[in-house]
């Protein structure tokens, strides 16, 4: 694809504003769709587009963490605790990712996201799932509330299995070091399905977390030079657009639609990451 750098600039920040919003949705961060599209659409080298990515994710946290703080949607207190496992785990991804190949790190991965697919399609029916007294939780009072505007009321929820969290949380920062794609579809069914922390929550709660964890493992992909900002800069403009618009959608959608959306975006990106492995 021949482009003139006005057009390429253009239409790339274009693509970043889209994947800026379902990042800010989701959780997910920008990355998800950014590296696909800089290797496939424009044929950007893999290392440079992961750097990209890396940069788009902390776009993301920064457009739409703000947002859910201010609204009081993301726990900090579980975001700064998680920390603890997501940050050491992109440290030792940023630093693998030099050394291994990643061909059946995609296969495997894009299996358990199929896998969280699977379990989270169990909790779209009504019911209430019993919620297991948690010491560290308590302790660290790691129980919250936010306003569901969808429901119009305060939803109140109680954080449990707060050690399976924080194991989750190192692999998904290993995946987030390793692959650059951010942790957040696996942050998001980690706190969901793991710690009871309602979907909304845990998405909010994800966009904060996403940047930090990101933030570590930037300095090793900016160390070795994969990172590009004649590439990076317009990402992280449209990603910042696209994450704040999404932050004033959340709160306004439906938890079983969010949930139903969610779903099938783990399917997807599980097809593509296992697809990408078997090539």
């Amino acid at each position: 694809m021949q482009l003139s750098p006005l057009e390429f600039t253009l239409m790339l920040s274009g693509i970043a504003v889209a994947a800026g919003f379902c990042g800010s949705l989701f959780g997910i961060g920008g990355g998800i769709v950014i590296v696909p599209v800089l290797t496939l659409l424009f044929g950007i080298d893999i290392r440079y587009a992961i750097g990209a990515s890396v940069v788009s994710v902390i776009a993301t946290s920064s457009g739409a963490g703000a947002a859910y703080v201010r609204e009081r949607m993301a726990n900090l207190r579980v975001a700064m605790f998680l920390e603890l496992g997501t940050t050491s785990g992109a440290i030792t991804g940023a630093y693998l990712a030099g050394i291994l190949h990643s061909r059946w790190l995609f296969v495997i991965f894009g299996a358990m996201l199929g896998l969280s697919a699977l379990v989270m399609l169990t909790r779209l029916k009504p019911g209430t799932r019993p919620v297991p007294p948690d010491v560290w939780a308590d302790g660290l009072r790691l129980h919250g509330r936010y306003f569901d505007a969808a429901l119009d009321r305060e939803v109140d929820y109680r954080v449990t299995r707060t050690r399976t969290g924080l194991f989750l949380m190192y692999l998904a920062g290993i995946i987030s070091g390793l692959l650059g794609i951010g942790s957040g579809p696996f942050k998001v069914p980690a706190m969901d399905l793991a710690m009871g922390i309602p979907i909304k929550a845990s998405s909010a709660t994800s966009n904060f977390m996403i940047g930090v964890t990101a933030a570590a493992s930037s300095g090793v992909y900016f160390g070795r030079g994969d990172i590009d900002p004649f590439i990076a800069a317009p990402v992280a403009i449209g990603v910042v657009i696209g994450a704040t618009l999404g932050s004033r959608v959340l709160g306004r959608t439906d938890n079983r639609l969010l949930r139903v959306l969610f779903v099938i975006l783990l399917l997807t990106i599980a097809a593509q990451m296992i697809y990408r492995g078997l090539r």
